[in-house]
């Protein structure tokens, strides 16, 4: 949907002739929010390309099961883990991502799509990282991944 024609019922305006037309174009598109579907201004965005890295997922999925143990939705990690039908070992491997420095979380959850090939990085290979809880040796740590993955 590109345009749309608008004209008063009766073809007329104040100090229009009658019989003339009005022409209004405004490129419109429909975007669809929570179960409605809306008419916005503009042409349709374009959709990203790629997929998001999985060790970035992992880790907002880490977020969101803190947020579940915070507000008491879940009281254990072991209900989550029935909840979610996972191990509780895996449930620890998820949630130990948290312990990293929040420079680099918020790297990992800003990586660019994948549009081929494997991830730059994986959670394995983030696990020495996770084995301190120095920010700093982490960091020293997680240049040193990145680098040889460049």
């Amino acid at each position: 949907m590109s345009q749309q024609q608008f004209s008063p019922p009766d073809g007329t305006h104040e100090g229009d002739t009658p019989g003339e037309r009005v022409t209004l174009s405004v490129p419109i598109h429909l975007a669809t929010t929570t179960r409605v579907t809306v008419v916005r201004e503009g042409p349709k965005p374009a959709r990203p390309t790629g997929r998001i890295p999985r060790v970035a997922r992992i880790l907002a999925q880490a977020h969101h099961f803190q947020h579940l143990l915070d507000t008491g939705v879940v009281r254990t990690q072991m209900e989550l883990a029935e909840l979610t039908k996972l191990t509780t070992a895996r449930i620890t491997q998820i949630m130990n991502l948290l312990v990293l420095a929040p420079d680099i979380q918020e790297e990992i959850l800003f990586m660019p799509p994948l549009t081929k090939g494997p991830a730059p990085v994986t959670e394995r290979e983030l696990r020495p990282l996770l084995k301190t809880l120095v920010w700093s040796e982490q960091r020293a740590k997680w240049a040193e991944l990145r680098a040889a993955c460049v």
